[in-house]
């Protein structure tokens, strides 16, 4: 072999000492143009990067926070982009692309087109003298009753029960409005304080349970504690008190409805405000327990006003179903405390229009009463809309 070696390009030879690894080039200082970094011990960043974490590492300029955000915001962008050219695809196309999901709300909105939209068309016999014997088909004796006009109205708002059956109604729900809807919010925010899961699995469980229990059993069982032969009138009696028997005193009824309301349907909502509350980040409450805050004001500024959009829907859909307070409930104890603390709309149009047969006057109260309550769904939904919330339908 010859004793000359070639040596490649771009490699020091090995007898060179200023390239040697550690050795500083002569007449190499750290001077500002040198290269050499804070500590002189290696290359600084160059005028395309930026200086990197304790760890050393040098990021270069268009992958620092800037270049991050920029394609972030190209991202965002395109995203943007796309769901634009989502929007305006045509309603075929639309179809194709959510078949799937229009297949599987189609039993639903069968269901709601027979039970509720068809009913809708037999309410023309409100204004007429609606007489089901005329034909064996409902449909043809419809078209063969006489029609009347408005007579059954004028006879309904001169009808003293009419307007007591009004009052009960009201009544009744400004009851549960202030008593029964605060409830299920103050349940969600204990359940949810709860460390253990399986603890809060089962007081979930526990409050949820009566929300499958049929009205005949709510009502017996409060019979059971509350009426003259229950628990707590047999407890008394035993000392000598007599006469205790809450199930029949007709000016503690409204209460007694309430409180069964309360005890059967607050699981339900607990359920409905725990789902909001599961998207509430983590985060929140960790930089609000950073700032200082406590658990009341984690409470007050993060947990209520993750519910307040909940809230806000369900008091629209309340205040529209206000007329609408518990029919079997209260037939069920209609005759303990009279018509006069127990007559409900609904009742009252049952009572009128399947018990005395008179359809056409049934169907006039039904209709003022729907009407009725359209116009408080309306007028809840621009209150949520006035407070910046959605509503039941965006503005």
């Amino acid at each position: 072999m010859s004793q000359h070696s070639t040596v490649p390009e771009g490699r020091p030879a090995p007898g060179d000492g200023a390239a040697q690894e550690g050795a500083p080039s002569p007449g190499a200082g750290p001077g500002p143009d040198s290269g050499g970094g804070p500590d002189g011990g290696g290359p600084g960043p160059g005028p395309g990067s930026e200086p990197g974490p304790a760890g050393g590492a040098v990021v270069p300029a268009d992958r620092g926070r800037d270049g991050y955000r920029s394609r972030a915001r190209d991202r965002g962008r395109a995203r943007d982009r796309e769901r634009g050219r989502q929007g305006r695809a045509g309603p075929r196309a639309r179809l194709r692309r959510d078949r799937a999901l229009v297949l599987m709300t189609l039993p639903a909105l069968l269901l709601v087109l027979v039970f509720s939209y068809v009913p809708v068309l037999g309410n023309v016999v409100a204004f007429q003298d609606y007489d089901p014997y005329l034909s064996e088909n409902g449909f043809t004796a419809m078209l063969e009753s006489p029609w009347i006009g408005l007579e059954h109205f004028e006879r309904l708002l001169s009808d003293p029960a009419f307007w007591r059956a009004v009052e009960n109604t009201l009544v009744l729900f400004l009851l549960q409005l202030v008593l029964f809807f605060p409830v299920p919010i103050g349940l969600a925010l204990l359940v949810n304080s709860v460390v253990r899961p399986r603890v809060r699995a089962v007081a979930q469980a526990v409050l949820y349970l009566p929300h499958f229990f049929s009205w005949v059993l709510v009502v017996t069982v409060f019979q059971q504690i509350l009426g003259g032969a229950g628990i707590i009138a047999q407890t008394l009696r035993r000392y000598g008190v007599e006469g205790f028997d809450l199930m029949t005193d007709p000016g503690f009824f409204k209460i007694l409805v309430t409180s069964e309301g309360v005890w059967k349907d607050a699981g339900w909502g607990v359920v409905v405000f725990l789902a909001a509350l599961s998207a509430v980040s983590q985060d929140l409450y960790e930089a609000a327990a950073m700032d200082g805050a406590g658990r009341w004001r984690r409470m007050w500024h993060v947990t209520l006003p993750a519910l307040r959009p909940v809230i806000a829907l369900l008091l629209v859909l309340r205040v529209g179903d206000a007329l609408t307070v518990g029919f079997e409930q209260l037939l069920l104890q209609r005759d303990a405390v009279g018509p006069d603390a127990a007559e409900v709309l609904d009742t009252y149009v049952w009572w009128n229009g399947i018990r005395n047969q008179d359809f056409g006057y049934a169907a006039a109260a039904g209709l003022v009463k729907g009407v009725v309550g359209l116009g408080l769904v309306l007028a809840a939904n621009k209150a949520a809309h006035l407070m910046g919330e959605q509503g039941v339908y965006r503005k």
